[in-house]
Parts: structure tokens; C-alpha cells; sequence
């Protein structure tokens, strides 16, 4: 699934395409991805000028000179690209199609049908189901050791799974969870709330600055993942640990140690990667 990375990536692409135009026609090629698409998509959107492009966790959102707002969800395999093509023809899992007032088309595709497109209202998103619970933005200022620590308090489940917890932070994913762990020296079997406020202090600013490469790198592509002009992410070229089973991590390499010391173990069915030797408490 595409993680907060990737999700910025594709907003970021999409925002020249699509700010400060209008969207000509609305195109639904078929009436659900995991949620049916709204009824009165056309309506809504037909003849609206889009006024900016936001995230919010692994959600696209996109805002127009209305109340409306679209919200896109990736799912497992979705796709958001643009094709200047004046001769384009939709493929199979091209399932969405706006096409903006000059001509260019901005394409949903998702094979696996996992993905949501949605809309709600401008005064009315911070109360929708789907963004009510959240927790703080990882790159915002609101997200520092202080705050993440008051919401481990009490917490019996590991550090990993706990940032996994979209409650606690929002956007977080098992790459990149994994990888701001190790660079910080942290077991991901942890116990949540045991973690002392230093140790946080050094957490959350790797969260932010894998994050931040991340992003600069266009995000990990593993699977399905494409930029919205197609380009593969490169950040997959730059993991310490993840999906390194059995490899020498790169600082314990740096160490003079040749011994394989990345091992993988399953925490709520799924992955986690982690050094050995450098995360052990």
C-alpha cells in the first residue's frame, strides 16, 4: 500500500496539472472501487476550478471554488497519473477520468479495485468518519517527542505496531516505520510505553527525516507504485533494513561486523525488519 511518501508524491505531481483549472467532464467507468463512487460526482465537479491540492495521511484531497472536496484513497495498487495524449483510450483499470479544461486527462487506475474516491464537504471533513480519529501529522509541528509520549501512556503493544496505529500518527506505514526504528536504535518489539522521552526525542525526528528523504526520492516503488507523470520512486535503492533479510545492515557494515545481523519477524501479519545487533532494547 502506499505509504505517506508516496501519497505526497502523487499530490505534488498532480498540482501543476490541476491547480487553478477547471474540470471539463467526469468520467466513471464503472460504479465502485471499495466504496461506490459518489452519485453526484459529475455534478459536483463538472465546471469547478480547483483552488489547491492537500494530504492528509494517505489521503489525496482535493479542494475546489465550492464546498466540495474529492477525496482519493490508493488502496493496495491505485494509481493517479496524467496523460496529455489527445489520443488517449482508456485502459481496463482505468476506472476514473477527469478530464481538465485543457485537455488533459488525470486517470484513476487500480487493478485490485482497493482504492476510494469520495467526496465531502469543506466544513465537514475534520468530522468525517474517515479523518476524525486521526492522530498528528508526522511532519507537521503539532508531532514531537512530547506529544507522541503522552500517546504511548500505558500502551502494552510494541513501538512498531503502535506507530502503525493511525490514532496515535497518521500516515505512518510498515516501510517507513521500520526504517525510522532502526535509525533510531530502537527494538521494534519495545513495549509502546516503556520508551523514555530521549529516546522518543531521537524517534521522532527520524520518523521526519526518512520521511523527508523519502519524498525527495519520489517514494518506494515495490509493486504498483508510479509517480503521476509514471516515474518509478528510488527511495526502495536506499532501505537499511527493510526487506533485507539476511543482509549486514549498513551501520553495523560501517562497524567492521560481516555477520548477516537483519532479521525479519511477523508483528500483527506483518513484515518487520530490523538489525539485530543495533536494536536490541
Amino acid at each position: 500500500m502506499p505509504e505517506l511518501p508516496e501519497v505526497e508524491t502523487v499530490m505534488r505531481g498532480l498540482e501543476p496539472a490541476m491547480m487553478n483549472k477547471e474540470i471539463k467532464h467526469v468520467q466513471k467507468r464503472r460504479p465502485d472501487l471499495r466504496i461506490p463512487f459518489p452519485e453526484n460526482l459529475e455534478k459536483a465537479l463538472e465546471g469547478r476550478a480547483v483552488q489547491s491540492l492537500t494530504r492528509r495521511a494517505k489521503y489525496i484531497l482535493v479542494h475546489f471554488d465550492s464546498d466540495d472536496v474529492l477525496v482519493i484513497h490508493l488502496g493496495m495498487s491505485g494509481r493517479v497519473l496524467i496523460v496529455s495524449d489527445d489520443d488517449y483510450q482508456p485502459e481496463k483499470h482505468d476506472h476514473l477520468i477527469l478530464t481538465m479544461n485543457d485537455g488533459t486527462h488525470i486517470v484513476y487506475n487500480d487493478p485490485r479495485r482497493f482504492g476510494m474516491v469520495f467526496l465531502v464537504s469543506q466544513d465537514g471533513m475534520l468530522s468525517h468518519k474517515a479523518f476524525k480519529d486521526m492522530g498528528s501529522e508526522p511532519l507537521g509541528n503539532d508531532f514531537n517527542a512530547p506529544i507522541l509520549k503522552e500517546r504511548l501512556k500505558g500502551k502494552k503493544t510494541s513501538i512498531k505496531q503502535a506507530l502503525l496505529d493511525q490514532r496515535v500518527v497518521c500516515g505512518l506505514g510498515n516501510i517507513y516505520v521500520c526504517e525510522a526504528l532502526y535509525e533510531a536504535g530502537i527494538s521494534p518489539k519495545a513495549l509502546a510505553g516503556s520508551i523514555s522521552l530521549p529516546r522518543l526525542e531521537i524517534l521522532t525526528r527520524k520518523i521526519k527525516d526518512v520521511l523527508a528523504r523519502a519524498i525527495k526520492a519520489g517514494g518506494s516503488s515495490l509493486k504498483d507504485f508510479r509517480q503521476a507523470d509514471g516515474e518509478l520512486g528510488y527511495f526502495q535503492h536506499s532501505f537499511l533494513v527493510y526487506d533485507r533479510e539476511g543482509h549486514v545492515c549498513k551501520g553495523c557494515k560501517e562497524e567492521g561486523y560481516d555477520k548477516p545481523c537483519v532479521k525479519r519477524i511477523v508483528q500483527s501479519g506483518r513484515s518487520t525488519f530490523y538489525c539485530m545487533r543495533r536494536q536490541k532494547r
